[in-house]
């Protein structure tokens, strides 16, 4: 067999990975519009329903958090079967179960119930977003994972591009066969997801393997790429155990640097509806859900290559660092600015940083990792930075009443994206041991 590295063997890995971009990336990229509308459309519901059950401020930011409580237990389990069992079946189960729990959100009538069923969604989605990541190391080579990485997370400012108009249009049907509009938003978006689910068992293909629509020449290629990546990481040190990797002190870190990112994130997006209405003085609706996918739309734009870049230059933490100083900055700036214009601007910086260095991030786990390990590490990592989630709306509020400041609160989630980068930074010393390590193997082995 030709080498990996010939230059037919390149071009026929380079054709397969535009065929699996062209056919997998944007089913995916559809699954994780839907999946992040489901968890975060109660910032565009959280005024209704403050109204309609008594909702308070402190219920609904616990309630938000809840969600990545559920979210973080089960991740690694989920993610374990998804390795077994295969991504087809596994993801539709995921979308089909949180589909009906993000329905069941039109019935909410107290904070018992609203809290109950934020956990239930979150242990409903536990795997997805690692599940996806470990199905992209099954079809990508490493120098191309960043870029379909990126690809895949365009969902997130794509989600809210969409999401913005959809939520808020969604409430102005207030009333319309006697249901109030946040319960029109729930029932709409939640449906939307189980239906897709179904599809995803018919179109999803679990492995190269078994890839009828790939030609045999370019998938013996693709394969054969794969596998020497995946010699590479045990070179560099990687568990071949999942146990062993869940108490890998580089894999916690990593779930450290995830947290501060998510923080950021989960801490703005939750509030970001209510915040352009009180940046512009209107009530939330479609006006004020057109006004909030302007900061996504910047992101999405960025996301689309900066990753390709990274993979150029092999400095993904150095560009994501960077990235994550430039959303603190612009989450500080909306805090404070007078004009309307500068806050917007400010959140677009904000969301170009924290929504760009994440698929940059995410290549870092799977320099270590492969196999099991991989499935258990991006599930720890996901689910332990994803409580990320629970505490930045709870800190953003605490931090508001405790100051009697509104601005109090952002320039804490600021902070956190300041730190993560300073984190993401560290991984330096990581990769520098590493490869220390790799050395020494190497010369070992010539001896």
């Amino acid at each position: 067999m030709t080498s990996p590295s010939t230059p037919d063997q390149t071009a026929l890995v380079d054709s397969a990975v535009r065929r699996t971009v062209k056919r997998l990336i944007p089913f995916l990229l559809l699954m994780y519009v839907i999946a992040f509308l489901d968890r975060s459309n109660v910032g565009f519901a959280k005024e209704e329903l403050e109204i309609s059950i008594g909702l308070s401020a402190s219920a609904y930011a616990l309630g938000a958090g809840l969600f990545f409580v559920g979210y973080a237990v089960f991740e690694v389990p989920s993610n374990l079967i998804m390795h077994r069992v295969g991504a087809r079946w596994w993801m539709a189960r995921i979308m089909v179960t949180w589909g009906v729990i993000a329905t069941s959100f039109m019935f909410v009538q107290n904070e018992t119930m609203f809290y109950v069923l934020r956990f239930l969604l979150g242990v409903a989605e536990a795997g997805f977003f690692p599940g996806v990541l470990l199905y992209l190391t099954y079809w990508f080579p490493e120098q191309r994972r960043a870029f379909a990485t990126g690809l895949f997370q365009m969902g997130l400012p794509l989600a809210n591009i969409v999401g913005g108009p959809l939520s808020g249009g969604l409430l102005e049907m207030d009333g319309l066969a006697g249901l109030a509009g946040y319960q029109w938003l729930f029932m709409v978006e939640g449906l939307i997801a189980v239906v897709v689910g179904v599809i995803a068992v018919f179109y999803l293909t679990d492995r190269p393997e078994t890839a009828r629509w790939m030609p045999a020449a370019e998938k013996d290629a693709l394969l054969a790429r794969l596998a020497q990546d995946n010699e590479g990481r045990e070179a560099a040190g990687g568990h071949r155990g999942w146990g062993k990797a869940l108490l890998d002190p580089r894999v916690l870190y990593f779930c450290l640097i995830c947290l501060c990112i998510q923080a950021a994130v989960y801490g703005l997006t939750f509030f970001l509806p209510t915040q352009v209405a009180a940046i512009t003085g209107r009530e939330v609706g479609f006006q004020v859900g057109l006004l909030t996918s302007v900061p996504w739309l910047c992101a999405l734009v960025t996301i689309a290559v900066l990753p390709r870049f990274a993979d150029r230059t092999g400095r993904h933490r150095e560009i994501g660092a960077a990235l994550l100083v430039l959303s603190g900055a612009g989450i500080a700036v909306s805090a404070v600015a007078d004009s309307a214009v500068v806050a917007i601007v400010a959140l677009c910086v904000a969301a170009v940083g924290f929504v760009t260095c994440q698929p940059l991030f995410w290549t870092l786990p799977t320099r270590y990792l492969s196999g099991a390990a991989l499935a258990a590490g991006f599930g720890l990592v996901n689910g332990l930075g994803n409580l990320g989630g629970f505490i930045a709306p709870n800190i953003r509020v605490w931090a508001e009443e405790t100051f009697e400041s509104t601005t109090a609160g952002l320039f804490a989630l600021a902070g956190m994206a300041v730190l993560g980068a300073l984190f993401l930074l560290g991984t330096k010393l990581m990769r520098d041991t590493t490869s220390q390590e790799t050395v020494t193997r190497t010369v070992t082995a010539t001896r």
